[in-house]
């Protein structure tokens, strides 16, 4: 048994490494990657009934908060990929992970206090994908193990809830939250640590998706008098998103065969909110699927109203965004810029070759302006700052100066896809 177990694990590697550019995704994080495990869990955080799952083929509620799609199943659609099934789904059987495993839970935090009891708590997701990676050394041998994971994307969306409860609370009467540096700064102190856990159990390649402008979501719209995004979420919003820039900066300086992709979602999100009708949107503020004003007061539930222009929709419910919102980020996010201007930063991420585009507004950088540790042909130059269009006071900004440790992609003015940015390994005495 034994052996027949290496076997066809081995048969779905060969498999996956033959019809990908990743043998596997493997996903962690909250509801926006969520595709079924809080099915598995008695807590109320849960999507596996109507009118989550409309668009969905089948209009299967499948868990997914959505009424269709959510990032991670249009991520796995752009690398070839079936999106990775819900680990509570799952025998325990490594035939079952070598194609990829998602790990995210509904509610779930960077701290182990947001939705306690309710959700698979980001450590505890941590936790599963070690018993993963013990169960694939066990069946592929240490080494292929780990070349396989090395390979492989790790998918993480996470920070969202706990940006969530942080500005209820300080718009409560209360008001004995921490001010928004020193909440941020202990968020980042414990995803340092769980992220060097995700890199010493072989993660090699991360796609860290940034929180959104999470003040702007129905649910803390609808708190305000005016229902005008909430400040205080939006602002730990960007401080989250500076701080993890700079994790993640920091962890690739340590670790020479670690490669990530930044996608900072605030500035596209934003970009949507504030031109609605540019990008296809008719409404911008309300929730499709609810109750109550803006439909924010209650969820998506069978006894709510849902739009029937769901693809005008940038949001589905009171927190999530639509399929098509979920769509148009994560090509934001994995193209970055459109075909004429060249980079797309997942891709090199996960080691596909791009050809070079010709009408590209950026030049390949020359060994004197390159990153070091960057692929030549996937990066935009950190020094042309004349060449950027406008929209790039848009884009929220990590570092600046010629130390950058994450390339920023900039957009040119016919495309303006706002918000990614890529890094590699920095030497060290560019540190």
């Amino acid at each position: 048994m034994a052996v027949l177990a290496i076997l066809v694990a081995a048969s779905f590697l060969a498999a996956a490494t033959a019809a990908s550019p990743v043998p596997a995704i493997y996903v962690l994080g909250d509801s926006l990657a969520d595709v079924g495990n809080n099915n598995h869990l008695p807590t109320i955080l849960r999507a596996d009934f109507p009118h989550n799952g409309i668009d969905y083929p089948g209009k299967k509620a499948t868990g997914r908060f959505s009424n269709g799609k959510n990032s991670v199943d249009f991520l796995a659609d752009n690398l070839g990929l079936a999106s990775p099934p819900p680990y509570l789904a799952l025998s325990s059987s490594s035939a079952n992970y070598v194609n990829g495993v998602n790990f995210a839970s509904g509610g779930a935090g960077v701290s182990n206090d947001t939705n306690k009891g309710q959700c698979i708590v980001f450590d505890k997701q941590i936790d599963y994908f070690s018993s993963v990676s013990a169960s694939l050394a066990q069946s592929l041998g240490q080494a292929q193990a780990s070349a396989h994971l090395s390979k492989s994307l790790f998918a993480i969306t996470i920070g969202s809830n706990d940006i969530i409860h942080y500005a209820r609370s300080a718009s409560s009467a209360a008001g004995d939250s921490l001010s928004p540096q020193p909440f941020v700064d202990a968020l980042i102190q414990t995803l340092t640590a769980q992220l060097q856990r995700l890199y010493d159990l072989g993660a090699r390649k991360l796609v860290f998706l940034g929180t959104g402008p999470v003040g702007c979501c129905p649910s803390l719209r609808e708190l305000s008098a005016t229902k005008n995004c909430s400040a205080v979420a939006n602002d730990a919003s960007v401080r989250y998103n500076n701080a993890a820039a700079s994790l993640l900066s920091g962890m690739a300086a340590r670790h020479s065969d670690m490669r990530y992709a930044l996608f900072d979602s605030s500035a596209a999100l934003l970009q949507f909110i504030n031109q609605p009708a540019k990008y296809g949107f008719a409404e911008a503020k309300a929730a499709c699927c609810g109750l109550g004003d803006m439909n924010a007061k209650i969820g998506c539930t069978p006894l709510s109203f849902y739009c029937s222009n769901r693809t005008s929709h940038i949001f589905w419910d009171f927190y999530h965004p639509t399929e098509t919102t979920a769509r148009m980020l994560t090509s934001t996010a994995f193209d970055g810029l459109s075909e004429r201007a060249g980079p797309k930063p997942i891709l090199d991420v996960a080691d596909v070759e791009q050809s070079a585009d010709k009408s590209s507004p950026f030049p390949p950088p020359s060994s004197s302006t390159a990153t070091p540790g960057a692929r030549h042909g996937a990066f935009a130059s950190v020094g042309a700052k004349s060449q950027r269009s406008s929209c790039f006071s848009q884009v929220h900004q990590v570092f600046s100066g010629p130390k950058l440790a994450l390339a920023e992609l900039v957009f040119s003015g016919r495309d303006q896809r706002p918000g990614v940015k890529w890094g590699s390994r920095m030497e060290s005495n560019n540190m």
